[in-house]
């Protein structure tokens, strides 16, 4: 039997090695970049020291872990990665699919054309550009809010020193730079949806908001959760750039504002301690890893055909 199946294995390579050798320089690209550098994870329980290198380094248990947990800080900034993304996830997800949705029922080829060239285009501003946008916005100074908020007889706000904004500013700018590129899967989606059932619809009475939701909204629903499943997996990582580059080195903002990433650099940069870096990132990946597998086991006990795996 054994002997059987290796041969069937073989002959199903010999069969489709044409599809194996297109596959190949993309087995090759993830080894080389997603699963050599994995043997890196050994950091985490290291005294790194330049001499000694990765391998050549002490060993050091778990004592890089301990920054981290007896900081006192590691609470709230898992905290707040967390909340964050889960934010991120569910505000980004309406917006997207709304987008989408909007731009599929608007008719005019042109003015479709142009809505997605000008929504899609902050997807490839730097968070560096983002943050002087943010900046001519929202400083005390000499920011436009507050210039407008002058010449109408108001107070200033002082956004920079203020942490009860900082939740809507982050997500109105993660939402502003992501939601055209993330539009464009949904819309995608949208285009594979079979028109008969439009057309059903149309003959039946329903109206463009009952199509909507009865017929696109259903379709979308696979699309949906694989998506929400892969942003899952990346609920304990913070987007450095984004925080840093918005927030910066501003301590009055730390604790409202202070992820796990943007906290690990912060504290790689005052100790150059390769270890507690390391330590952190293995931290988040098993973090992130058992979340996957709680969230795509619960999918699967709703509904098994849209778990990943």
């Amino acid at each position: 039997m054994l002997l059987r199946k290796q041969n069937s294995f073989f002959s199903d390579l010999i069969k489709n090695k044409a599809f194996l050798i297109l596959l190949l320089p993309a087995i090759i690209y993830i080894v080389i970049f997603a699963y050599l550098p994995m043997t890196g994870i050994i950091l985490a329980f290291k005294r790194y020291t330049y001499a000694g290198g990765i391998f050549g380094s002490p060993w050091n248990g778990l004592r890089n872990f301990n920054f981290f947990f007896k900081s006192g800080h590691a609470l709230i900034v898992t905290r707040n990665t967390v909340l964050y993304n889960l934010l991120f996830i569910v505000f980004n997800t309406i917006l997207q699919v709304t987008v989408a949705i909007l731009i599929t029922e608007v008719g005019g080829r042109y003015f479709k054309k142009i809505t997605q060239t000008m929504m899609f285009l902050p997807y490839f501003i730097s968070w560096v550009v983002v943050s002087v946008i943010a900046f001519n916005l929202l400083s005390y100074d000499v920011g436009i809010i507050n210039t407008v908020v002058k010449h109408l007889g108001g107070e200033k706000i002082s956004f920079y020193s203020e942490q009860k904004f900082w939740p809507f500013i982050l997500t109105f700018f993660q939402a502003w730079k992501g939601v055209g590129y993330g539009s464009i899967i949904y819309l995608a989606a949208i285009m594979g949806i079979d028109t008969e059932i439009y057309e059903a619809a149309r003959i039946d009475g329903a109206n463009v908001f009952q199509r909507i939701f009865k017929v696109t909204i259903p379709q979308l629903r696979p699309t949906i959760i694989i998506l929400f499943l892969l942003a899952i997996g990346g609920i304990f990582r913070g987007n450095f750039d984004m925080f840093y580059n918005l927030v910066g080195r501003n301590g009055l903002l730390y604790s409202a504002t202070d992820v796990i990433d943007t906290f690990t650099f912060r504290a790689l940069m005052t100790n150059s301690d390769f270890g507690m870096s390391a330590a952190s990132g293995l931290f988040q990946s098993v973090c992130c890893f058992i979340t996957i597998l709680i969230a795509n086991k619960l999918i699967k006990m709703y509904e098994k055909d849209y778990a990943l795996f």
